[in-house]
């Protein structure tokens, strides 16, 4: 995911160690809203390779951001950011959830899907 790589990279002179860093960058994205709930992340191995760091740097950084509630590890599915106690936030993820769905039922392609939310969106700011 290049959000999280973008105009960033560990510090390897820093005393804070290479999970801590990866869970504050992690914390930092999420806190400023770029990353949302629902994003998911990229695999272990995948962010590893990306950072140059073992494996088990990245697990142990995803394991206590579970731990925290911010991110949630569904096996095979892969770690996806969580409401971490945001209610608006999962409100918004559920609704764009249901939103999605119905897009692709009816077949309406991404870009269009998009038009209409900022159309609904502008609507509503100027009632």
């Amino acid at each position: 995911m290049d959000i999280l790589m973008r105009r960033w990279r560990l510090d390897t002179e820093s005393t804070v160690p290479p999970y801590e860093q990866i869970r504050l960058r992690i914390l930092d994205l999420v806190s400023a809203g770029e990353l949302a709930v629902g994003t998911k992340l990229p695999s272990v191995r995948s962010l590893a390779a990306d950072l140059v760091v073992a494996a088990n740097t990245v697990a142990r950084a995803y394991r206590e951001l579970e731990q925290a509630g911010i991110v949630a590890t569904a096996g095979r599915s892969g770690t996806s950011v969580t409401s971490g106690g945001d209610l608006i936030g999962a409100q918004m993820a559920d609704a764009a959830d249901a939103f999605a769905l119905v897009a692709r039922e009816l077949g309406v392609p991404s870009p269009k899907a998009l038009a209409i939310v900022a159309a609904a969106l502008e609507r509503g700011s100027a009632r």
